[in-house]
């Protein structure tokens, strides 16, 4: 997938080791399996066995290339996508972007954290809605006080708490040949349930707020980084940063669909087969591992989730915080001390607090968090057209308009959801 580069970039020489080139889009791939994820995978392993493995393949090049466009809009324009809607577009639609993204991402943290804290509990025994707190509490003061360039290292390694889906494999029989067929061919149930699973699914991969999370730390990497500057306006930069923006996101991606398609297996192997097909939180999901597969995969499979939301929490929190401060045109910077961007700071704190306030009423967070990945799969559908006509308008891409097969893709992608969305709501209004 590549755009227009002029000339003048293929002056540049790549100098970084390859591992210090992954960064937005690894910890991007990463955060997408978080526990609301895991739960919308479980869910659907355990509903429909084998029979929804083929999605995974199916998301995975549309994923890479709506991810690649957003991030090269927040490199190329040096700006994150809300800055780019408000100087481009109708202030009606950043306004309705950016509701529609801090409602779904504060329900999101709610699941997740609720999750969090049971999976501690399932592990150690003790208070689930102290550890929840203090799960909530230790992400934001990391968040907050701790800077970017450090933080963003952190965040690297929790990446690595998502092999633990690939271990449960492992421990559980699998039959490779079935599964292979059912990934490579496709056998649909005709029923508003599937479908509608399969929105979920889709709208826990393709999520908007991963497109604004890409393109902000695309911002923040370039901000961090000393001789970088928008490609827009430092042409001869592209080369390193385009090849380098595809390179980290096709990795992080496959290493976020691998994850996914594992979780998937898991519990089609497992909970499906034993005809539990019922499975309303990650936390259940392991649960319901440990006499099916044994205490080394439920183990794997609880540390997981405490693992990838510690991931998740601050790409949630944070996503939403730089559409907001963009709308209005506040500082936004993890780089930035507390005291020179309170309003950016005050997003991913109230975030958090009602995520965690959500976790503690009669609100069903997990009821939320399935249909909140249906709203997210529904709400991509408009975002998506809007990234993708920010990154064909000259005045956001200056030369780096995209074209060839990224475009085609992208657009692609967008249909896709789209289709899957209108599909899901005729079945469901027959």
């Amino acid at each position: 997938m590549r755009s227009n580069v002029t000339s003048s970039s293929t002056q540049e020489r790549p100098t970084s080791p390859w591992h210090e080139k992954l960064g937005p889009g690894v910890i991007t791939g990463a955060a997408d399996d978080d526990p609301s994820g895991i739960a919308t995978y479980s869910q659907a392993g355990a509903a429909f066995g084998y029979n929804i493995l083929w999605t995974i393949p199916l998301t995975y090049p549309l994923m890479v290339a709506i991810q690649i466009i957003s991030a090269r809009i927040g490199r190329v324009s040096g700006h994150g996508l809300a800055t780019n809607i408000r100087h481009h577009y109708p202030v009606s639609l950043l306004y309705g972007a950016v509701v529609l993204l801090l409602v779904a991402n504060t329900i999101n943290i709610a699941a997740d954290l609720t999750a969090m804290g049971a999976a501690v509990n399932l592990v150690v025994g003790g208070p689930t809605r102290v550890y929840t707190v203090g799960l909530a509490l230790f992400s934001l003061v990391l968040q907050v006080f701790v800077p970017y360039k450090s933080y963003v290292k952190v965040l690297k390694w929790l990446t690595l708490a998502l092999f633990a889906y690939v271990g449960v494999v492992f421990a559980v029989k699998i039959p490779w040949m079935t599964v292979a067929a059912r990934t490579a061919i496709p056998h649909p149930i005709w029923s508003s349930a599937y479908l509608t699973t399969i929105v979920a699914v889709f709208g826990t991969t393709i999520s908007p707020y991963l497109f604004f999370w890409q393109a902000s730390q695309e911002v923040e990497d370039l901000e961090a980084a000393a001789g970088q500057h928008a490609l827009k306006k430092a042409p001869w930069l592209a080369l390193r940063n385009l090849r380098r923006i595809g390179s980290d996101t096709w990795i992080g991606m496959g290493f976020s669909n691998l994850i996914a398609f594992f979780i998937i297996l898991t519990t089609a192997a497992t909970l499906h087969a034993h005809n539990v097909t019922d499975i309303q939180t990650s936390a259940q999901a392991a649960t319901a591992l440990k006499p099916i597969a044994g205490q080394f995969a439920f183990l794997l499979f609880s540390l997981g989730i405490i693992g990838t939301g510690l991931l998740a929490l601050p790409v949630l929190a944070g996503s939403a915080a730089y559409a907001i401060a963009g709308a209005f045109r506040w500082k936004n910077s993890l780089e930035l001390e507390p005291r020179l961007a309170k309003r950016f700071y005050g997003i991913i704190v109230l975030a958090t607090v009602v995520g965690l306030a959500l976790g503690f009423t009669s609100i069903d967070p997990i009821k939320a968090l399935f249909w909140s990945a249906v709203i997210n799969g529904v709400t991509s559908v408009p975002i998506m057209v809007l990234v993708m006509k920010m990154a064909a308008h000259p005045g956001v891409m200056g030369e780096f308009t995209i074209a060839g097969s990224v475009r085609i893709v992208g657009w692609l992608a967008t249909g896709v959801m789209g289709v899957a969305v209108a599909a899901m709501l005729v079945l469901l209004t027959v």
